[in-house]
């Protein structure tokens, strides 16, 4: 086990009003899990690297901060990219690099366009400017996360209970939002907290820069696709301290981009059209699922172009019409399509 013991200042987190404020909003998942975990984590199964990409996060970057620096089980090194701030992030990355050798900065310069394809840029840099090679796993986190203090320890014995797991993480909820809802899905992880075998992440070669998004739901399939299992832990809950996508704009336009996202991953259109009907009582009542459903048939009807492989979108579409008829009430099963080119 890493054996780290400074504690960062919560003065060098950032500014402290906004951290303290966002700890106030943000209510941390406490205590073990439920159920027990008889797996242990055998020697030199702890080496874990984790890479994040921030862009004007200096409301949230010390709470994850002092999240990572609680773990339980600290990673070996952790990379963080600043991708251009604007604001004070630089500042706070540089403070934590220069108190801690095992946070490393990586500065990159504003890009002209905007897009959230920026975001792969700048994670697939961090994966570049890694020092270390002796490790078995690497994660992916955002700047605007906090979770439980156990979080890495839990992952860790996930993989070391299950040969076949290739990506793990937990459930994660904006804060504010009611923390018993799961999604249907218990298979895609998100983003923001994916959690790989290093085997697997280094198998189908790097992540899929989509200028839509949807990034993370492509890497799950591509795992799959492979061989390996993936895995919602839905009694590990992780706050996002802000709303997903709020640099879109309000909440019909986040809605709306949602929908264009889906058409530009490859979804099925009667995967996408049974999706919106089940979002039809979520905030905004209706009004949500007609603005997801609205950009998902204007990007069809401007032919947007789906730049990701079409083996891969052949994957996910059989998935997908498998859980369609799974939830009308047909048993289906389905052999993942492996030892393909996925790139």
């Amino acid at each position: 086990m890493n054996s780290h013991s400074q504690n960062l200042p919560s003065s060098s987190l950032g500014d402290e009003t906004s951290a303290a404020r966002v700890r106030s909003a943000a209510t941390p998942s406490q205590g073990t899990p439920s159920h027990p975990l008889e797996a242990t984590l055998p020697s030199g199964s702890q080496n874990y690297v984790l890479v994040t990409a921030v862009k004007n996060e200096q409301q949230t970057l010390g709470v994850t901060l002092a999240s990572v620096l609680a773990q339980s089980v600290r990673p070996i090194e952790w990379v963080i990219v600043n991708d251009g701030s604007t604001d004070s992030t630089r500042e706070i990355v540089d403070r934590a690099s220069e108190q801690y050798p095992w946070i490393r900065a990586l500065h990159r310069e504003p890009s002209p366009h905007r897009s959230f394809a920026a975001v792969v840029h700048a994670l697939e840099a961090g994966l570049r400017h890694l020092r270390s090679t002796d490790y078995e796993f690497v994660g992916i986190l955002d700047g605007d996360i906090h979770h439980p203090a156990n979080y890495y320890e839990r992952m860790l014995r996930e993989f070391a209970g299950d040969p076949q797991l290739g990506l793990v993480g937990g459930v994660v909820i904006d804060v504010g939002l009611p923390r018993d809802r799961f999604p249907r899905n218990r298979l895609d992880v998100p983003g923001a907290v994916q959690f790989f075998r290093r085997s697997c992440f280094e198998r189908f070669g790097g992540l899929l820069p989509i200028p839509e998004g949807g990034w993370d739901g492509l890497t799950c399939a591509m795992a799959r696709m492979n061989g390996y299992t993936t895995r919602l832990l839905t009694d590990v809950v992780v706050d996002h301290l802000k709303p997903r996508n709020i640099s879109e704009g309000g909440v019909l336009r986040r809605k709306w981009q949602m929908g264009v996202r889906d058409y530009a991953m490859g979804y099925h259109p009667l995967f996408e059209a049974t999706k919106c009907l089940g979002r039809i009582a979520e905030p905004p009542l209706l009004l949500g699922a007609m603005a997801w459903g609205i950009g998902y048939c204007m990007a069809s009807i401007q032919d947007r172009t789906i730049i990701v492989p079409a083996n891969v979108v052949a994957f996910v579409r059989r998935e997908q019409l498998a859980r369609v008829r799974q939830a009308a009430g047909f048993s289906t099963q389905f052999e993942p399509l492996r030892n393909d080119s996925i790139r």
